[in-house]
């Protein structure tokens, strides 16, 4: 059985690598950890994924991205995969797509850019132990 995968969705690359050197520092080899740059891109990934039954358990996703913002990418990932734990980590959400994201995707947590690497680490443990 293949591992489960922590999903990371951010326009910029810099933030992508950076993301999955830290969740590699952390966890190791217990997950697999997908990358996408856009929603669109991250929404087709999840369907693969699902269609190979392989298990996502969180995402981590920016807001302010080309194409679509991220609290409407996590509402409609919940609308289709509710048991998938997602954080919003981002410089410029407002406070209404934040309470949006909360209400309507069942938002784990809002970090904000920069963010502290322990702080992530810390969101996600506690995310994935619920």
């Amino acid at each position: 059985m293949s591992k489960p995968i922590i999903l990371c969705v951010d326009d910029e690359k810099v933030v992508l690598k950076s993301l999955k050197a830290q969740l590699k520092s952390a966890f190791g080899n217990a997950y697999i950890y997908e990358m996408a740059e856009t929603p669109a891109d991250a929404l087709e990934l999840i369907d693969e994924l699902n269609d190979d039954e392989i298990p996502i358990l969180l995402i981590v996703s920016d807001w302010l991205m080309p194409g679509m913002k991220g609290d409407e990418f996590l509402i409609r990932v919940h609308q289709k995969f509710p048991k998938i734990v997602k954080i919003m980590l981002t410089g410029q959400a407002d406070e209404k797509a934040v309470n949006r994201a909360f209400e309507e995707a069942n938002l784990h947590r809002c970090l904000q850019k920069p963010w502290s690497e322990s702080e992530l680490i810390e969101t996600i443990k506690t995310a994935l132990s619920l």
